[in-house]
């Protein structure tokens, strides 16, 4: 059974850093693209950002640009989202989200999700 694990949320500031983490286990997690996900309360689960396997391509929703940045580290089975200048309209419940193929920004396409952590970004 895959399980991911989402870790490192919690509340922080306006300006402030966080770093999410997301730990695969029953996965071959070298093969898998990486995302996370977000969902904030009345809107629609949306892509926030993806990693391809080999870790040489990623891509970012436009708001978070330059701001955030994911990461693996393979011999960990570890995906990480590094959170900086966070804001207000960050808050939400991000999720990790696993796939065998190449990366996508639709969740619908994604096979394998952890249990989400909440963010909770105060003014």
């Amino acid at each position: 059974q895959v399980q991911l694990v989402e870790s490192g949320g919690g509340l922080v500031q306006a300006g402030g850093s966080l770093r999410l983490s997301c730990a695969a286990s029953g996965l071959t997690f070298s093969r898998a693209a990486m995302g996370w996900f977000r969902q904030a309360p009345g809107k629609e689960r949306e892509f926030v950002a993806a990693i391809s396997w080999s870790g040489d391509n990623t891509d970012y929703v436009d708001s978070v640009k330059g701001r955030f940045t994911i990461s693996r580290d393979n011999a960990k089975n570890t995906v990480y989202l590094q959170m900086n200048s966070l804001k207000p309209e960050d808050t939400a419940v991000y999720y990790c989200a696993a796939r065998y193929n190449g990366y996508v920004v639709n969740f619908r396409m994604y096979n394998y999700w952890g249990q989400g952590t909440q963010v909770t970004v105060s003014s």
